[in-house]
């Protein structure tokens, strides 16, 4: 991508949570894959993407979390000091964007195996669309236990659907949620700015952000993957060591 659109795109890394189903004193994002970080991972592909625009959120064992992503890249650091969900965590990053930045991307501490080509490809799906927010999904013969990406009949996303809300026909969508996305930087602090904390966890979720854009009537677009692997988000050591034998069975692709 070239630096002048580099310069018009941020990408923010939420890499806050402690995560707790790892059972370990280390923060999630400090778990090793291939000998690094899987944090490092992530801003490895969000360099090539937004160039030095981009923005860690980081809470959890906040400086050793910052003193691995510096040494993988010049970051900006953005402290969610309570753990109030993704919603919040992302607002805590708004302050830390630059007048020129036009879209944001959002992507996950936790999900390491994401390819730069399709995050690019995401952006450039976003723009030609013209889209206000643009999701990256992935289409699962099983998708039990993922959110489900409602369409309505024009190609709008109109909701996320969370597995233990799905009724037994919203659960045969086989399109899902991968936490990754592209959004228009003045919608995202609009919509930000109306999310409620209303649910059962008392937190701030940016899924919500979908509804808003829905009910606004704003372009609200998916981008279909055609890897699910890149997508595996580690949430347990079972998880970690899925996502280190794909990183290997990739290394082995390319040599």
């Amino acid at each position: 991508m070239m630096d002048k659109e580099e310069k018009k795109i941020a990408a923010i890394i939420l890499a806050a949570g402690k995560g707790t189903r790892m059972k370990s004193n280390k923060a999630k994002v400090l778990h090793g894959i291939n000998g690094r970080p899987m944090i490092n991972h992530v801003i490895a592909t969000a360099e090539k993407v937004a160039g030095k625009n981009i923005i860690v959120v980081i809470g959890h064992q906040r400086e050793t979390v910052r003193k691995n992503a510096s040494e993988q890249a010049e970051v900006i650091f953005a402290c969610q000091d309570e753990q109030l969900g993704t919603g919040h965590a992302v607002m805590c990053a708004i302050p830390h964007l630059s007048e020129e930045i036009k879209e944001v991307v959002i992507l996950c501490g936790d999900v390491p195996l994401l390819l730069a080509d399709t995050v690019i490809r995401l952006i450039e799906s976003h723009k030609k669309e013209n889209s206000d927010v643009t999701i990256l999904a992935v289409e699962v013969d099983n998708p039990t236990g993922y959110g489900r990406m409602q369409v309505d009949e024009n190609g709008n996303v109109a909701r996320i659907i969370e597995e233990a809300d799905a009724t037994l026909e919203e659960k045969k969508i086989k399109k899902i949620n991968s936490g990754i996305y592209c959004v228009n930087k003045e919608f995202l602090k609009e919509s930000l700015s109306k999310i409620k904390s209303d649910n059962a966890q008392k937190e701030l979720y940016l899924t919500d952000i979908i509804e808003i854009g829905y009910r606004d009537k704003k372009r609200m677009r998916l981008f279909v993957g055609t890897d699910i692997d890149e997508v595996v988000g580690v949430n347990t050591c079972h998880d970690l060591i899925k996502a280190e034998k794909l990183m290997q069975k990739r290394i082995g692709k390319i040599s």
